[in-house]
């Protein structure tokens, strides 16, 4: 692939000519609408000349004849980003979820939010990327000259300031946003099958900014913690919610669905272990695993890439979930202290994790808060 491909693929576009093709896309005009559907097209890794870190684009559109710009959703891992690059018409990046960055030559580097629009005018030298701790996916909606969006610099610089600016390090957020917080109730109401209390926790977090979608993600992960007969009866129960606050006149964001289609057969299996090394912080094994091997390889394939690959929720909102669904569960106390940890390693605080007993305990769960306390004290005190 040369390089003017993967310039355009990265930078939001258009490594699928084939299928653009079938869709009516390249330099000849459409004669009818076309609709590209989810996941269709095939996503891709980031190649290491253009990108420091894990990097996956899922392309979107390309460039044609009535519209002289291509797009693609980027989804950055903690600390990746891209190199050094211009665009000779200027790009437009729409932040979908998690934290990002983005710096501009010569100045200070920025925090983007979801919902955050970038616009970078043609020419101006800057890279993107995802904070040092949250995953990052942005929309970019990329213009081309003469057939070329992208022109790919220098590496960003690791070990020393990029000129004349040095970047400036994330810190790990002490304290738990209300979208978040809104999460603790759902995962151990569904975790227990207490309906009224979830009822009561999906309103509040519906009303915190949760979309329709995060909120179902949720329930829909939990499954493989609290079992399918939770999870389907905890779906709906959410469905009740939306139905009734239509009824009163709320708008519920829907949300979106996941951004790119789920890797198969050995690609899944390869994705699932890379995303539970990470999230373990060491590749998993032991006597357990050597007795019933069947039960890692259904952890990595389906519950580390089926469900974790779904980036319409990010992995903090899911150990949020995870650990509160396990802290309402007497008797998983070695899985939570296993989320403790993990929730550390993909970026939540200790202070958040604090704040989640205290959530916990504001909510009625007074033993989960317990549970979930001890197990994280726990892992501090180890040396």
């Amino acid at each position: 692939m040369n390089k003017t491909l993967l310039g355009l693929a990265m930078c939001a576009a258009t490594p699928f000519a084939s299928a653009a093709e079938v869709a009516g896309g390249g330099s000849e005009p459409l004669s009818a609408q076309q609709i590209r559907r989810a996941g269709s097209q095939a996503s891709f890794v980031g190649p290491e000349d253009y990108f420091s870190g894990r990097v996956r684009v899922d392309p979107l559109f390309n460039e044609t004849g009535e519209i002289n710009a291509s797009g693609a959703y980027v989804t950055f891992e903690s600390g990746a980003r891209s190199a050094w690059h211009t665009h000779p018409a200027g790009q437009r990046l729409v932040v979908i979820s998690g934290v990002g960055q983005t710096q501009e030559w010569g100045k200070p580097v920025q925090d983007i939010h979801p919902g955050d629009v970038i616009v970078c005018p043609p020419g101006v030298k800057h890279w993107h990327g995802a904070a040092p701790n949250s995953t990052m996916t942005h929309l970019a909606v990329t213009g081309s000259v003469n057939g070329k969006n992208v022109e790919w610099l220098e590496k960003v610089a690791e070990d020393r300031p990029a000129p004349p600016a040095a970047p400036t390090e994330v810190a790990v957020s002490e304290v738990l946003s209300a979208r978040q917080q809104a999460i603790v109730p759902i995962g151990a109401a569904m975790a227990s099958s207490n309906m009224p209390r979830l009822n009561a926790a999906l309103n509040e977090g519906l009303d915190a900014g949760l979309t329709v979608s995060e909120a179902r993600e949720i329930l829909v992960q939990l499954y493989a913690y609290a079992g399918f007969p939770r999870s389907l009866n905890a779906l709906g129960e959410l469905m009740k919610v939306v139905e009734a606050r239509k009824h009163r006149g709320l708008h519920d964001e829907p949300g979106r669905e996941p951004g790119h289609a789920v890797a198969t057969g050995d690609a899944l299996l390869a994705v699932g272990k890379a995303n539970q090394t990470r999230i373990a912080g060491a590749p998993v094994q032991g006597p357990l695993f050597d007795f019933a091997p069947v039960i890692n390889q259904f952890l990595q394939t389906h519950l580390f890439g089926d469900i974790f690959e779904r980036d319409n929720l990010d992995w903090q909102s899911r150990e949020l979930a995870t650990v509160s669904a396990l802290a309402a569960t007497p008797g998983a106390e070695s899985q939570l202290r296993s989320h403790i940890a993990a929730s550390l390693r993909v970026g939540l605080s200790s202070a958040q994790l604090r704040q989640l007993t205290q959530v916990l305990t504001q909510h009625g769960e007074v033993e989960a808060a317990a549970r979930a306390s001890e197990a994280l004290e726990k892992h501090l005190a180890q040396p």
